[in-house]
């Protein structure tokens, strides 16, 4: 069934409302953070394609430098996203995500390997945005395209205010270790006497 769907219209959702609908909805919902109206978001939607991953599925691969132009609007399902630390092997969650949920935006405008591997821990129906269909809306919805685009750019640019977050944080805490470190290992002072 999932390979006759060529409309995100025809995502089958067990609430009624037609999957179109329902994707304009989470994308214009404060927590998608794009800032667009609904009438804005149905505009987007058009340029989008429904994808269903089974349950699973690693469907972004950290460093995959492939086809890495897209970004998907998740409609159903759910979706861990995970990074390799510096000193690992193992990848670690960096969070879970839900409907209404952009995910590989960045890959969308820069081009560049994945940052992050993305797996859908349930049944995902989800709506891409490739490349080609930004600089299609660009053509025909300049207008919708510019407030597409800030709403990612927003988006990128809260996750790199939360990484410098915490990068200071462990730049505090590794100095303090190293304060400790240098008390520790401090000869004990000489008795006199």
């Amino acid at each position: 069934m999932q390979a006759t769907i060529k409309n995100v219209d025809q995502i089958p959702l067990s609430n009624g409302v037609s999957g179109a609908e329902h994707a304009a909805q989470l994308l214009s919902a404060p927590q998608a953070h794009t800032t667009l109206s609904l009438e804005e978001a149905r505009v987007v939607i058009r340029y989008m394609s429904p994808r269903f991953i089974p349950a699973g599925t690693l469907f972004i691969r950290e460093g995959d430098a492939g086809d890495n132009g897209f970004m998907a609007l998740l409609i159903e399902g759910d979706v861990v996203v995970e990074r390799i630390t510096v000193d690992r092997n193992e990848p670690s969650t960096v969070r879970v995500l839900g409907p209404g949920s952009l995910i590989g935006e960045i890959g969308l405008v820069d081009n560049e390997p994945r940052s992050a591997s993305c797996t859908s821990s349930t049944d995902v129906w989800c709506a891409i945005l490739t490349r080609q269909g930004v600089e299609a809306m660009i053509q025909r919805d300049p207008v919708v395209a510019a407030r597409l685009l800030l709403g990612v750019s927003a988006n990128i640019a809260e996750r790199l205010r939360d990484t410098n977050r915490q990068l200071k944080l462990y730049a505090r805490l590794a100095k303090t270790m190293r304060e400790e470190l240098a008390l520790s290992s401090r000869p004990p002072p000489q008795r006199r006497g």
